[in-house]
């Protein structure tokens, strides 16, 4: 293994863990010896991912068994408390993933107020919840926070008007942290998947195989990624690698938002 990607020991808390991008991400670090939390909103789930990521860790030769916790970002509280519960055995936070998120298709006439708040509430309110709940216990200095983004922080796309609105507030969050907490030797950067293959987001944009088709059309690249191509971008960020890499907005999408990130035809 690449001394620079080796987690041996570290402790790493991954909310929204428990399926798709950020499961893959919470695998990643799992199987390079990371000491784990995860969070979601599902206690299955949870219970799940607690179980997998234990066998990760058990091939990796770390014997800490991971902790799951199921809550609502939404829930500032609860939030918190998840946090101080994995801190308070665990230690420090080294590093620390936010990647819950909500998302459906919808004309912006068609959007109820409440339909556009619980994306906001999730994606932006989770994020700034996530954030501020972790900021007494992360490592300082050598910390490194890394929050799930989307193109639709940057690139309009029909149909999507509050994950638009939701993910370009995640971004300028990242940004503005890697201000404030630089100083503390705290490191703040986010990563922006392009069409990962098998996730729900793509089951909801692209939901037939032409979309699919069209999608992977629009992506230099020319196929979706996966979610390890996400988590390793990840686990540079989280590195002695990017020591010096803060406020950085990183695509994982194939050249996707270079061509426009289109999802139609």
């Amino acid at each position: 293994m690449n001394a620079a990607f080796d987690f041996t020991g570290k402790k790493v808390f991954v909310f929204g863990g428990t399926s798709g991008i950020n499961l893959g991400i919470a695998e990643a670090f799992a199987e390079r010896g990371a000491v784990m939390g995860v969070a979601s909103r599902d206690p299955e789930k949870v219970r799940a991912t607690v179980a997998r990521l234990a066998e990760c860790g058990r091939v990796a030769g770390q014997t800490a068994a991971p902790q799951g916790y199921s809550l609502d970002v939404r829930d500032p509280q609860a939030v918190a408390d998840a946090i101080s519960t994995f801190a308070a055995s665990r230690g420090s936070i080294d590093v620390l993933v936010s990647g819950a998120a909500g998302n459906f298709p919808a004309a912006a006439q068609a959007l109820s107020p409440n339909g556009f708040k619980s994306v906001v509430d999730i994606d932006l309110l989770g994020t700034f919840h996530v954030m501020r709940g972790a900021h007494p216990y992360l490592t300082s200095p050598g910390a490194s926070v890394i929050n799930i983004s989307a193109p639709q922080a940057a690139i309009a796309m029909a149909m999507q008007v509050h994950v638009c609105a939701a993910k370009a507030g995640v971004d300028m969050v990242t940004r503005t942290l890697a201000l404030e907490w630089g100083p503390q030797g705290v490191r703040v950067n986010g990563v922006v998947p392009g069409p990962i293959d098998g996730t729900e987001g793509m089951k909801r944009l692209a939901p037939d195989e032409k979309s699919r088709e069209a999608v992977v059309r629009g992506v230099p690249m020319r196929r979706m990624g996966t979610p390890r191509d996400v988590a390793n971008v990840c686990l540079f960020l989280a590195s002695e690698a990017a020591a010096y890499v803060t406020g950085a907005i990183i695509p994982a999408d194939g050249g996707w938002s270079v061509a426009g990130a289109r999802l139609d035809s």
